[in-house]
């Protein structure tokens, strides 16, 4: 699910947003794609992926829920969910964060 931020509000660079938001750098060791992730437990999985995407005016967060890896040998794609409570309630969180940043700059 996509949101987008208008580049002008933030007083920081996206990745220092995610950062403050809990997101971790990641590398896809297969593909080499940069991206963030945020575990919801202990484990790998189940996680929140997000992609960011800087046009020149905006950016654009792109997040899905990784629920599990593949489930079988040569899978390249995983179990995730593109919408949905818990990947809303997380833009929302997300959100917020962005927000708060703002008003602190």
């Amino acid at each position: 699910m996509d949101f987008f931020v208008d580049k002008k509000r933030l007083n920081m660079s996206a990745e220092q947003v995610m950062r403050k938001a809990g997101y971790a750098y990641f590398v896809d060791p297969k593909s080499h794609e940069e991206s963030f992730v945020r575990r919801l437990y202990g484990d790998f999985y189940p996680r929140f992926h997000l992609y960011l995407k800087e046009d020149p005016d905006r950016i654009r967060f792109n997040l899905h829920l990784d629920q599990k890896k593949a489930s079988y040998q040569g899978a390249h794609k995983h179990n995730a969910e593109y919408s949905g409570e818990t990947v809303e309630a997380e833009i929302i969180r997300l959100k917020q964060v962005i927000t708060l940043l703002v008003q602190k700059g």
